[in-house]
């Protein structure tokens, strides 16, 4: 990857379409999967770079859960899925998109179960959940939120002395996003510690157990509000609200957790319906 000197100012959200090549039951969890088969396809463009991102003690990825219709009784041949790769260092496209080049022939059993794959969509446009930005103008933002919603979408949990905290405190989400930023962002770029001084002023949340291949993680999903009284604080959290997308939150966002977006067209004061609820059930990019 690229050196503090030379670092992409560009992230990238990617999404790989699969089709299910077989009937069945598909494993609730495949985030070992996922992430092995992302590794095989950077090994396939740079076996370098992958042995660095193998190595990482902070990795440059996020990786989504598969999405997708699970049907009960098992899914059908031709079944839908489909799932997300977030990219902190936007010299990371070019190896990843030639490795899947070389590798979008091969079959691809994940769990033990079979797919086809059918696309990746790399360029903001080509998908709802595809897009691109960059570190200058995130850290430009338009407008300074002082109330922040944040929407949890996957499992998401913290380490807080030694143990692991489910509830998303704004000391936890804001830190893990401003150190993450610190690391990929070029120097120029960086953000100034912050004392967040931040209220919970609403949430709505479950706790949810995912079945990982060391063992259950727990952690919560759906949405919670911030509010940050200091301008300074709402000006960097709203920065790093917007990077989410990207870098996502908390723990093992490699293999599906702490997946997050800034929510937007929802207000957790107004207790909207579930059916106006679902609606958010959507990545909502930031796209450049």
């Amino acid at each position: 990857m690229s050196s503090q000197q030379h670092k992409s100012t560009t992230l990238h959200s990617i999404v790989v379409e699969l089709a299910a090549a077989d009937v069945g039951d598909i494993p609730p969890t495949l985030s070992r999967a996922l992430h092995a088969l992302v590794l095989k396809w950077f090994a396939a463009g740079n076996p370098s770079i992958a042995e660095t991102i193998h190595a990482s003690q902070n990795s440059p990825l996020t990786i989504s859960g598969l999405l997708g219709n699970r049907r009960q009784g098992g899914v059908r041949i031709g079944d839908y899925f489909y799932f997300r790769i977030g990219l902190l260092d936007g010299s990371l496209i070019e190896p990843l998109m030639r490795g899947f080049e070389q590798s979008e022939t091969q079959s691809l059993v994940l769990g033990d179960f079979p797919f086809v794959l059918r696309n990746m969509y790399a360029l903001p446009g080509t998908h709802q959940l595809a897009g691109a930005a960059d570190y200058g103008l995130l850290s430009h933002p338009a407008q300074v939120l002082n109330d922040i919603e944040m929407h949890f979408l996957s499992p998401t949990s913290f380490k807080q002395n030694q143990s692991i905290q489910t509830f998303p405190l704004p000391e936890l989400v804001f830190n893990s996003l401003h150190r993450r930023w610190n690391i990929f962002a070029p120097q120029q770029y960086h953000l100034p510690s912050c004392e967040w001084n931040a209220l919970v002023t609403a949430y709505d949340l479950k706790t949810y157990a995912l079945k990982m291949e060391g063992g259950t993680e727990v952690g919560a999903q759906g949405l919670v509000r911030y509010r940050f009284n200091s301008p300074e604080a709402a000006r960097i959290a709203t920065i790093l609200a917007n990077f989410a997308f990207f870098a996502g939150v908390g723990r093992k966002t490699a293999m599906g957790m702490g997946q997050t977006q800034l929510a937007l067209g929802v207000s957790l004061l107004q207790k909207p319906s579930k059916s106006k609820r679902s609606k958010t059930n959507k990545y909502l990019p930031v796209v450049s």
